[in-house]
């Protein structure tokens, strides 16, 4: 048997962790050859965690601090010092809504994932899917992107379409959306995973890896 060294994430969310409970499933079902290694939120009744528990994994209540969208100093250093302790190689944010700079991007530079609801960089910022359906397009979808020091900005790794139906609400797009999220993410940390993910400037490549 081959040993396959398991990249250790560490996922960052605030609410039910749909997208956590996704990577998790993909994780043991050995399609996504890592292993999370602790889930961290800014809520401390979040779904996330009590989902992540119920599936054995360490998971911790981080306070953000006294800013409404962003960490502050002192949480920002608890959230790198958790994150660093637990080896963390690739930070997985899953609806963390708060915005991450700075000294956490330092701290693990090109080493942040987001997926985002929209085909980048169309309808960056909040309820992408809102902003798709109220400008017309007929086809949307789902990026899994780096995080970099933007809003939504960072290399593009995966991006999945769903096409906009003609009776389609707000609710009804963003539940297809969430499904081909379920589906991206895994993916695109699997190819994190296997090495296979290069990036060139604003380019990324996806190759065989190991």
């Amino acid at each position: 048997m081959t040993d396959v060294k398991q990249l250790r994430l560490g996922i960052l969310g605030s609410g039910k962790g749909s997208n956590m409970v996704a990577i998790a499933d993909a994780v043991a079902a050995g399609t996504v050859p890592a292993v999370i290694a602790v889930v961290l939120s800014d809520v401390a009744e979040a779904g996330i965690l009590e989902r992540a528990r119920e599936r054995g994994i360490r998971a911790e209540f981080i306070a953000p601090g006294k800013f409404r969208t962003k960490l502050d100093e002192a949480a920002e250093m608890a959230y790198i010092a958790a994150l660093q302790a637990a080896q963390v190689e690739v930070v997985v944010l899953a609806g963390f809504m708060r915005i991450l700079k700075g000294e956490f991007l330092r701290a693990f530079a090109n080493r942040v994932i987001n997926i985002h609801p929209s085909l980048l960089p169309s309808f960056p910022g909040l309820e992408a899917w809102r902003q798709a359906l109220d400008y017309g397009v007929k086809v949307t979808g789902c990026t899994v992107h780096f995080v970099d020091q933007g809003i939504d900005t960072g290399p593009i790794i995966v991006q999945q379409t769903v096409p906009v139906l003609d009776d389609d609400t707000p609710v009804s797009l963003h539940e297809r959306i969430q499904q081909a999220e379920r589906v991206a993410y895994p993916a695109a940390i699997a190819a994190l995973a296997r090495g296979a993910v290069t990036v060139r400037g604003r380019r990324t490549t996806l190759g065989q890896g190991r």
